[in-house]
């Protein structure tokens, strides 16, 4: 497992179908950073969507790359949009998005939300599956 995200290598390889419109969608029901503050485990459920141009990443290095944020300490912000972003400088998507749906601390969830643009047109983009949070009610 690398040390920290900076230390990870994510591997793009080869798109298998160039010049075709389709969607990938990597789900991370188990995301664990830590809270800058305090040092204590921050819990997220993160589902990355994006539309490849002529790479894609290889998901063993995404996997790794995921994890070594198990032990970096940064807000939910900086772990969402940092992990959308540096998957757009590696991978240079025709379109990505990704959503950070982070279990409350505290008693507040945070959801975060980042994409390069609006989606490209045609692309069929599913429901994420992850309902609002709604508490003990």
């Amino acid at each position: 497992m690398p040390h920290s995200p900076d230390a990870a290598v994510l591997d793009a390889v080869p798109n298998p179908r160039p010049g075709v419109l389709y969607l990938i969608r990597f789900t991370c029901p188990e995301f664990t950073s830590l809270c800058p503050v305090t040092g204590q485990p921050d819990f997220a459920h993160i589902v990355i969507d994006y539309a490849p141009d002529r790479t894609i990443v290889e998901s063993k290095s995404l996997k790794l790359f995921m994890g070594s944020f198990r032990n970096h300490a940064a807000f939910h912000e900086d772990c969402t949009v940092g992990i959308g972003q540096r998957l757009v400088m590696e991978l240079t998507p025709k379109w990505l998005r990704i959503a950070g749906y982070w279990y409350p601390r505290g008693g507040i969830p945070i959801d975060v939300f980042w994409q390069t643009a609006s989606p490209p047109d045609g692309l069929w983009l599913p429901d994420q599956g992850v309902p609002p949070y709604r508490g003990r009610g």
